[in-house]
């Protein structure tokens, strides 16, 4: 990949720069030379859930900046001005562009260096080291960090469309019929022809269809017969269906 710097800035011809073919010849230099520590930076990021090709483009573009803004008059070595403004340019696209549920930025930028703390324990110690040993190394609350690793699934929110293997994809779940969304409409429906019926009657149907007792337990229950449930079950279904067909109508 070939990487040019534009020179045609206000600092092109600037007092003390060289000329400006050799200013953008200079820049250019610094951008080849130092490919190797943009890709290191962007490959630092992999965690993230940003494909690391887009990453190594995002660094190598932070680069660029950040050669041409470099004034070599400071007194500062390139690398140290180039490190900050291409971790700027990656944190900025990641929170842009990567974040499926947007947290709070200070959560955001933390969030690379306790991955990277937390690999470097793993390495160290050989084990996965906990939220409150990664907080004791970044001397951070315990609780910051547990809150900073639970971000992980607001990078990509689950779908939608797949679930857990045997459970269905939650979309699916959502429109089952254990939603009660179909029932709810329907006892609103139905509850002024159920107010117009007697005592006994309502008490009946509730008994039968909200509790799901057996004409048997009514009928002993209420100290009648099992066929005498089954006429009233009837009386009372026809009053209810007589009152929702006067509603519609």
């Amino acid at each position: 990949m070939t990487l040019t710097v534009d020179c045609a800035t206000p600092h092109a011809v600037a007092e003390g720069f060289a000329p400006a073919e050799s200013l953008c010849r200079c820049r250019n230099a610094l951008v080849s030379e130092n490919l190797d520590l943009a890709d290191t930076l962007a490959y630092r990021y992999a965690g993230s859930g940003e494909s690391a090709e887009d990453l190594v483009q995002v660094a190598r573009l932070g680069l660029v900046l950040a050669a041409r803004r470099f004034d070599p008059g400071l007194g500062v070595p390139f690398a140290g001005f180039a490190v900050p403004t291409i971790r700027g340019e990656l944190r900025r696209h990641l929170r842009d562009h990567v974040w499926g549920v947007r947290p709070p930025r200070r959560l955001q930028e933390l969030r690379p260096q306790i991955v990277q703390t937390a690999e470097r324990l793993t390495q160290a110690w050989s084990r996965t080291p906990s939220p409150s040993e990664v907080a004791e190394e970044m001397e951070l609350p315990t609780s910051l960090v547990a809150e900073i690793i639970a971000l992980d699934s607001a990078y990509r929110p689950d779908s939608l469309d797949v679930g857990p293997a045997g459970l269905g994809a939650p979309a699916e779940v959502l429109e089952a019929p254990t939603s009660r969304l179909d029932e709810v409409e329907g006892r609103i429906s139905l509850e002024p022809s159920l107010a117009a019926l007697p005592e006994s009657n309502r008490t009946v149907l509730r008994l039968r269809y909200t509790d799901e007792w057996s004409q048997r337990q009514i009928a002993a229950a209420v100290g009648v017969s099992q066929m005498q449930v089954s006429r009233l079950l009837r009386r009372s279904l026809d009053m209810v269906r007589e009152g929702l067909l006067t509603s519609q109508n």
